[in-house]
């Protein structure tokens, strides 16, 4: 027998309050088909298997593209249910993502709205890609998490950026050196560590972020339909949506505007509290780490002034250079 709504629950994400089975429990009560996902579950493979009109997905912003993609590979609605960590794409659309419950009124009572979606590769993301530090970042902690290791989230960003390693690519034919590339489905609102609101999801545009130095405190910004990044290596490190991938160059990443049939719930509510996220899931700084910033600041200015403290990709380049000479 079709069920018209089919809800996909990821219990590793957020921090078990509800948990997974009483969400699902929840959704049940509505008349949503439900599945909790087990370990290995492959939630776009789950959600092909199902013949419902509308698919939903209860996670965190890396959940929800794969179950988003099949949504759009067939037209079919699709409702956010925020219970992951930050739930940036639920902040963005107005849901409350203290409330997962609430979320549930999409299916059958909710309103549709159409909103952009973007594609790197043969992949769907609905937030953003990055390269560079923090790519490396979320590869880092992939890898503690594997390990059953404490990490300490701002002390990986501060070591990963201490690498100073600069990508050296061409954005749209277009020259680029950075510490950080970042591409978003539509604007962010960027400050140092805080990936900001986007105030529209519907602008049809990729917003690409470039920071060159040391540590995000500045950004060039420019906006196109498409982007094509071409990179000396044949693969890359990046993340997509704070998930870690492998992505293959030269990279090309398209804006697909409209292309998400949104289901919200009848009246989503709006925060009160300042409508923003940090980077890749990254906590506010503490005053000690705020000092470590600082202190790697000065050492980035001291690398201006003293040559012999200038980044490794300068050395090496003013080496080629005499060697030439």
């Amino acid at each position: 027998m079709k069920s018209q709504y089919f809800l996909l629950v990821n219990p590793r994400a957020g921090d078990s309050s509800p948990t997974a089975d009483e969400l699902a429990d929840a959704a049940r009560e509505r008349g949503i088909e439900t599945r909790v996902l087990a370990r290995g579950d492959d939630p776009a493979a789950a959600a092909r298997d199902s013949r419902a009109d509308v698919l939903g997905m209860a996670g965190g912003d890396g959940s929800l593209g794969a179950v988003a993609q099949v949504a759009i590979e067939r037209d079919l609605g699709f409702v956010c249910v925020p219970f992951g960590t930050r739930n940036h794409f639920a902040r963005d659309v107005g849901l409350d993502r203290d409330d997962p419950f609430a979320a549930l009124a999409a299916f059958g009572s909710g309103r549709e709205v159409r909103v952009d979606a973007a594609r790197v590769g043969d992949r769907i993301f609905l937030n953003n890609v990055s390269l560079g530090v923090y790519a490396g970042l979320v590869h880092r902690r992939e890898r503690h998490r594997r390990r059953r290791e404490a990490l300490a989230r701002m002390r990986a960003l501060l070591a990963v950026a201490r690498h100073r390693h600069r990508l050296h690519a061409y954005v749209n034919g277009e020259p680029t050196v950075a510490r950080v590339l970042l591409v978003g489905n539509n604007r962010y609102d960027l400050s140092f560590f805080t990936l900001g609101v986007r105030e529209r999801l519907d602008e049809g545009e990729l917003h690409l972020f470039a920071a060159a130095g040391l540590l995000p405190t500045t950004w060039d910004e420019e906006s196109a339909s498409t982007f094509t990044i071409e990179l000396p290596q044949a693969h890359v490190r990046a993340a997509a949506d704070g998930e870690p991938i492998v992505l293959e160059t030269p990279i090309e990443l398209e804006s697909l505007p409209g292309a998400l049939r949104l289901f919200l719930p009848p009246q989503s509510s709006t925060d009160d509290e300042p409508r923003g996220g940090t980077m890749h899931d990254q906590p506010k700084p503490t005053e000690e780490e705020q000092e470590q910033v600082h202190e790697g600041r000065q050492q980035e200015e001291e690398a201006m002034r003293y040559p012999e403290h200038q980044d490794p990709d300068v050395q090496r380049e003013r080496a080629h250079e005499e060697g030439d000479a």
